[in-house]
């Protein structure tokens, strides 16, 4: 790593996820760990540690730094945990799912997106993590339930969510972002039982809608 990408990531931590109230210390140091270079096309390189979303592909973009330190903080993925994401796209929060707990599972319905994260996360020696080219809201994931379940983009509605909160395991976290722009909710739902599911918002934020899902419909006058 050369010095300029080691004082961009260092600045990354301390100017944009400390201050957005990401204090787990396991979070902080897997953001350090993990560059984000290599997730980012070769166009946006100069900004792969800004605080903006990067586009990755027509219509789709990573999270801005600090929502993914409170995705992950949100989560607090503990080792041997299955995880499942959705909307892997570039891999970079499956690289960083996968150092802070067990197996993952990322789902992207872009096949040369699933194809360049495979390579990545090979590249780094990630053996634990699988990316399958899929639409993981028209049906379940094999290998549920899983523990945690990340949503790496927004939906319009929280209507879509159901079939990811059936494969959640009891206690596990789903994290999602939910409602249109300007303003959205970054949303944290726990199964506490077979039936019953703890909901929270955590706070406002905004994030590139998830490929195929349908926008909601709007009133016919």
């Amino acid at each position: 790593m050369d010095s300029s990408s080691e004082t961009a990531r260092f600045n990354m931590i301390q100017q944009q996820v400390r201050p957005w109230w990401v204090l787990d210390d396991r979070v902080l140091d897997v953001m350090e760990e993990i560059g984000r270079e290599p997730f980012v096309p070769d166009a946006y390189q100069g900004l792969a540690y800004a605080d903006i979303e990067v586009p990755i592909a027509e219509g789709r973009a990573m999270l801005a730094p600090r929502v993914v330190g409170r995705m992950l903080q949100a989560l607090n993925v503990q080792s041997g945990e299955k995880v499942l994401e959705i909307g892997a796209g570039t891999g970079y929060v499956t690289a960083c799912l996968s150092r802070l707990g067990g197996p993952v599972v990322g789902v992207e319905t872009d096949p040369e997106l699933a194809a360049g994260a495979r390579e990545r996360l090979a590249a780094l020696g990630l053996t634990r993590v699988e990316i399958l080219e899929a639409d993981a809201l028209a049906g379940p994931t094999a290998g549920a339930p899983f523990n945690v379940i990340a949503v790496n983009g927004s939906l319009p509605t929280a209507e879509p969510l159901a079939v990811l909160e059936d494969q959640l395991a009891l206690g596990g976290r789903l994290f999602c972002i939910v409602g249109e722009g300007p303003v959205m909710e970054a949303r944290l739902v726990t199964r506490v039982g077979a039936r019953d599911f703890r909901r929270e918002d955590l706070f406002e934020t905004a994030a590139p809608p998830l490929p195929q899902v349908p926008e909601p419909q709007g009133f016919e006058f």
